[in-house]
């Protein structure tokens, strides 16, 4: 008998792939943290265990397998004898990949290694461990477009959506990788405990988002949806001075009335602003000298027309002949059509350009994707008509989003100098900085500082005795300019967006705040008063509270030789006597610890989190340098 082989390598290859093969262990992607350190998104490892019953000598498994039966029920639940059962029947029938259970934690997988038999490990002990990484949210549904995911497919396709896409390359890591020997059945088997190929760990990003602002302008959101039954709406809150967005809350409503975080609208929905628009026609106007805020204008009892179309107020009848400044303040698209058609009837392209000069018709530029392109319209377009530029002065025929919107804004707010919008603050590794985002100018100067001081008056105004009278409160200032624009208006009418933007405090603003709310139940109320800015004041308000202005005192620490005296006497009069143990169930270890600790205990942790037990029962008398023992959730 003649034996060939050709192509032999090729062949002795492809056999050792079918074999042997190297399997990829996915980075642990970095964390995302809030701006004062509370988790947005980890990754929490998780473990699978199987068992090779084949692997295992017969007295080992005969004398261990009742004892490993029962720690198994302890730990995962279900009686010792279906273990036994379990195991016997793995090794009768020669498994090699028998699981025993998904999805252990890092503590549980580490006590399960020291069960009999798999205190052995892989190769006496028939122990498989497989470890995955789930990426968990502690925010659950809040916030989940703004903190996003990010997928790859089968061809490597990235999907990503928020921060997690946006910041993807810094969070992502290196991925390790894993041999694996082809066992019966098409199933794979670990060759040994360890990697060939460490995966290395995605840095940590540190956001500008700060959870407990998040938490305000969700619920304040919410809670207006649900009373007004509307589609879908959105809250933005920037800090004014860095562009540092501390909250974005995007909330879409189900089939069934109930409302989650469905897309990203903040970011991604150009749409026509109605009368929040104003505020740019009103800079623009100004900044050209076409108008002053002094001068007068007819708003001819609240109905002008415009080659047969009819521009009306929402007050039936008018504001009669009104300053600028208060057309403003009154919303009036009578004076504003007006206004800004005789100021620009010479020249329209000097409006758009100007619009443009400021920043309106150009993207943000955003690290997260799917920001929405700004549209307004110019006299060289194919559509541009006589209705064209009175429709711009009061928000119709032109779209911006509504973080385009905000930003405009809180330019304003700065005296003119428009800064980015920014939702990241740092990457990290550890506690060693990889790149530290600084504040970008975006445009240095929208417009003059008297132009910015005169419409900062303006919409201090209008919560304080214009449209959105109805939030004003003495006990806060706010400032800011109302929005109701039809929508859809060539389906249907009847359909409207309500909208609110502005900052606080109005004298020295700190915040700026935007809220559109899209198609709420006409029956309820539409009107941008009505329905967004008192989610706006909500906001506001709560802010206020929870994060008041302090002011800076003189230090009051001063050493007094009679005050030192009383307290040695009064600490040794302590020390001599009984002190009882106090009740810290419940508490993080980090308050329990010290607490105990200044008491004279010496004290011993099992597990983290929170208190779950302690050795020492409340109310008894302790002893210095006795020793408590807490278990920690």
């Amino acid at each position: 008998m003649d034996i060939q082989f050709v192509e032999g390598e090729h062949y002795k290859q492809l056999s050792e792939e079918r074999v042997y093969r190297n399997f990829t262990i996915p980075a642990n992607r970095g964390n995302l943290y809030d701006s004062n350190g509370s988790l947005l998104a980890a990754s929490v490892p998780k473990y699978d265990i199987r068992f090779d019953a084949v692997t295992v000598s017969d007295k080992v498994f005969e004398e261990n397998v009742l004892p490993l039966s029962k720690e198994l029920a302890k730990m995962l639940g279900n009686t010792s004898s279906y273990y036994v059962h379990k195991l016997r029947t793995a090794r009768a029938h020669n498994q090699r990949y028998v699981l025993i259970t998904r999805g252990l934690g890092y503590s549980e997988y580490m006590k399960i290694k020291t069960f009999p038999i798999f205190n052995l490990g892989a190769y006496k002990g028939g122990l498989i461990v497989e470890q995955r990484t789930v990426r968990e949210h502690p925010l659950g549904k809040m916030a989940e477009r703004t903190v996003g995911y990010e997928r790859q497919d089968e061809e490597g396709y990235f999907t990503r959506v928020g921060l997690e896409g946006a910041f993807g390359p810094y969070l992502r890591g290196t991925d390790g990788h894993r041999l694996k020997q082809k066992i019966a059945k098409g199933q794979w088997k670990p060759i040994s405990d360890n990697n060939e190929v460490e995966p290395r760990d995605g840095y940590d990003v540190i956001s500008t988002i700060d959870v407990n602002i998040q938490d305000i302008a969700h619920h304040a959101l919410l809670k207006q949806l649900e009373d007004f039954e509307a589609e879908h709406g959105t809250v933005i809150v920037m800090e004014t001075a860095t562009g540092e967005i501390k909250a974005m809350s995007n909330l879409g409503r189900t089939d069934e009335g109930t409302y989650y975080e469905k897309r990203n609208y903040a970011v991604y929905e150009a749409h026509e602003p109605g009368s929040t628009f104003k505020l740019m026609a009103m800079v623009a106007a100004l900044e050209d000298g076409v108008i002053d805020t002094s001068q007068i204008v007819d708003t001819e009892n609240g109905v002008v027309r415009f080659y047969g179309r009819a521009v009306r107020d929402s007050h039936h009848g008018g504001y009669g002949k009104i300053s600028a400044a208060r057309a403003f303040e009154v919303s009036s698209n009578t004076a504003f059509t007006k206004m800004i058609s005789e100021g620009y009837k010479n020249n329209p392209g000097k409006f758009v350009d100007r619009l443009d000069d400021m920043g309106v018709t150009r993207k943000i530029g955003l690290e997260i994707k799917g920001e929405g392109t700004p549209r307004i319209p110019h006299p060289d377009d194919k559509g541009w008509n006589g209705l064209s530029l009175p429709w711009m002065a009061f928000g119709y025929g032109v779209a911006v989003t509504p973080l385009q919107t905000l930003t405009f804004y809180n330019a304003i707010a700065n005296d003119g100098e428009m800064v980015k919008p920014r939702f990241i603050k740092e990457v990290k590794e550890w506690d060693k900085t990889i790149v530290k985002m600084e504040r970008e100018v975006m445009n240095p100067a929208i417009c003059s500082p008297e132009t910015a001081k005169k419409v900062r008056e303006m919409m201090k105004n209008t919560v304080k005795r214009g449209t959105a009278a109805n939030i004003y409160t003495p006990n806060f200032s706010m400032a800011g300019k109302t929005g109701t624009c039809q929508t859809e208006y060539w389906i249907e009418p009847g359909r409207y967006i309500a909208s609110f933007a502005g900052y606080f405090p109005a004298d020295n603003p700190k915040y700026s705040c935007i809220v559109v709310i899209h198609k709420p139940n006409r029956s309820k109320g539409y009107y941008g008063n009505t329905v967004a800015a008192p989610v706006f004041k909500r906001i506001a308000q709560k802010i206020y509270t929870d994060t008041p202005i302090m002011d800076e005192l003189p230090s009051l620490e001063v050493e007094s030789e009679a005050v030192e005296k009383d307290f040695e006497k009064y600490y040794t009069k302590v020390q001599n006597e009984k002190v009882l143990m106090p009740n810290v169930k419940g508490m993080p270890a980090m308050d329990a610890i010290p607490l105990l600790e200044n008491l004279g205990l010496k004290v011993q942790v099992n597990g983290d989190g929170i208190v779950k037990s302690q050795s020492i029962t409340a109310g008894q008398k302790i002893k210095s340098n006795q020793k408590v023992n807490l278990k920690l959730s």
